[in-house]
């Protein structure tokens, strides 16, 4: 192709368009107007005004999880790229794909504390899977289309590109979509034959394998052969947080999540197996509890993961396998069917069956003696949206009840915050969302406490047409910070109380939305629908009890085996 003279700005975006990126959510600036000026007259990418960048790279993660293409935002320099650093963090820990586009002074006044400077690439280069300062303006097509390369491939994440002002007005004769990769990056996908070998001969000799699905399996598209390997062996699946959705959780070989807030029965899988299979996930303290040797203390742990730095680190294991997730499970599924090593109707199946059976009844009696007013909202929520509904969830009570007793039954249908644990991401994450899938219903389970962090957007849901509804578990309190005072500090209540403001149905209703309040989980239906045919933004005031509690749970310093508030989940 011959070179073409174009400036900064035309670059990035001819090598945004090559990347196949059809929408950035950002808010210009001052060092950002050569480039917009370009956008301005570009078809071909949406732009969404986002009224925060906090929320602008929360709508972009959520983008990135829902559709499996990288997310891009986009800020201005200084506070407007440091407004960023949350919400990159946010999807670099998730490794969610997102591309950050900001905003520099100009490259000869970089250091000088010029006006609307900051250090994007030295603050941003902690959070994010790699950064570039663009010092050249024909380095810009090479840059573009590495930063989506490293964000899509390996483990996914972030990555920012910052663009002083001069390189975007810069003019310079390049060559556009450069196939060459980062010569330094070689992630490596292939698993190892020989350590899958290994694995085939524990699982098909083990009496009571287990699953554990993290956010890898639905990252790497492995839900099928997830499905696949867990009917095949007759093992159930556990998930963490982020691998909620990577199996139907009305699957009979799946317990649900596992760690902390988790099931019961998932975390007494995990202290009964004696052969381990951790797909795509961490180990986190919040899918471990912090007494590692309660963690399957009698199984051989197989951890598959595509970062290498996750082998060992948290969790010391005796098979590790780098690689895809989908080309372990592949290979994996190949070796047991070729040992015909099917199994069914075991011993650990029946038992597997029975605790399911016993989780099911959990979840589904929306009445049961004990349930809360959040219990029953969310079971409620569960059996109103359809198997394609998108659920976001914002941090703390809220995404617990929902990770416990919202039933999902798709890959990138549960959307919520795993690492960071970022209140006031759901919301923004919604937008996102539904501008990836604007054909599906998307709600966010939201608390009162999050939602005021980041409700400001919802301009931009009304000024944009993007009709996602909001439903709030009003309780006035930061719920779970209360909870731990009323479990470990004894009913201290230090500071948790938000009070009476604001009416959240006046303050949407200010914005342009749909509101409306509702008292009780009978009258939450109706209220749905109301929002949905509205047509509109909505935001339904859930009115909660306030010293409701998400249990059970592991009380802090406690392991899986010490789970508190199991009374009502003893079905056995």
């Amino acid at each position: 192709m011959a070179k073409q003279k174009l400036s900064g700005a035309e670059i990035v975006v001819e090598e945004l368009k090559t990347e196949g990126a059809e929408v950035a959510f950002g808010i210009p600036g001052g060092a950002l107007l050569d480039l917009y000026d370009v956008l301005y007259k570009e078809e071909a990418i949406r732009h969404i005004l986002m009224r925060h960048e906090q929320c602008a790279a929360h709508a972009a993660d959520g983008y990135a999880r829902v559709s499996g293409k990288a997310g891009v935002c986009i800020a201005t320099s200084g506070p407007g790229a440091t407004n960023l650093v949350t919400g990159l963090a946010n999807a670099n820990m998730d490794s969610s794909p997102v591309v950050a586009l900001t905003g520099q002074v100009p490259t000869s006044v970089i250091g000088t504390n010029a006006f609307q400077e900051a250090s994007t690439f030295t603050i941003t280069m902690p959070i994010t899977k790699h950064n570039f300062l663009v010092k050249r303006t024909e380095d810009l097509p090479k840059v573009i289309h590495n930063a989506f390369y490293i964000a899509n491939t390996g483990r996914k994440g972030v990555v920012l590109v910052d663009l002083p002002t001069d390189i975007l007005a810069g003019v310079a004769e390049v060559d556009l979509h450069p196939k060459e990769t980062f010569a330094g990056y070689k992630p490596n996908i292939k698993p190892n034959q020989v350590q899958i070998k290994r694995v085939v001969e524990v699982l098909a000799n083990a009496e009571r394998p287990l699953i554990l699905a993290g956010g890898g399996v639905i990252s790497a598209d492995a839900a099928e052969e997830l499905r696949h390997l867990a009917d095949f062996l007759g093992a159930p699946v556990v998930t963490t947080l982020m691998g909620k959705g990577a199996i139907p959780e009305n699957h009979p070989f799946c317990l649900g999540m596992a760690g902390m807030h988790g099931q019961l029965y998932a975390n007494r899988a995990i202290n009964e197996c004696d052969a381990l299979l951790a797909l795509g996930t961490r180990f986190s303290d919040r899918t471990t509890g912090w007494q590692l040797d309660q963690f399957a203390p009698d199984a051989t742990l197989i951890h598959v993961d595509i970062d290498t730095a996750e082998i060992n680190k948290n969790m010391q294991v005796d098979i590790p396998i780098v690689g895809d997730v989908k080309l372990a499970l592949s290979g994996i599924l190949k070796l047991l069917e070729k040992k015909r090593a099917k199994k069914s109707g075991s011993e650990w199946e029946k038992r597997i069956k029975k605790m399911h059976s016993a989780c099911d009844s959990c979840v589904e009696d929306i009445s049961m003696e004990g349930a809360s007013v959040s219990d029953m909202l969310i079971k409620e929520i569960s059996r109103i949206l359809d198997d394609d509904a998108i659920v976001t969830t914002e941090v703390g009570q809220c995404q617990m009840f929902a990770a416990h007793y919202y039933m999902t039954r798709k890959p990138r249908t549960f959307i919520s915050s795993g690492g960071l644990g970022t209140m006031g991401f759901g919301f923004p994450a919604a937008i996102g969302a539904k501008v990836a899938a604007p054909d599906k219903k998307v709600v966010d389970i939201a608390g009162d406490g999050s939602f005021l962090m980041t409700c400001q957007d919802m301009a931009t849901c009304v000024e944009n047409d993007i009709p996602v509804v909001v439903c709030i578990f009003d309780n006035r309190y930061l719920g779970m910070v209360r909870q731990w005072q009323e479990l470990f500090y004894e009913k201290k209540y230090a500071h948790t109380g938000l009070g009476i403001t604001p009416d959240f149905v006046k303050l949407a209703g200010a914005f342009g939305c749909y509101s409306e309040r509702v008292e009780k989980p009978e009258d939450l239906k109706d209220a749905l629908n109301n929002a949905f045919e509205s047509g509109k933004p909505a935001v339904l005031d859930m009115i909660v009890g306030k010293e409701d509690k998400v249990l059970p749970m592991i009380p802090p310093g406690g392991g899986i085996t010490g789970m508190i508030g199991t009374e009502r989940c003893k079905h056995i």
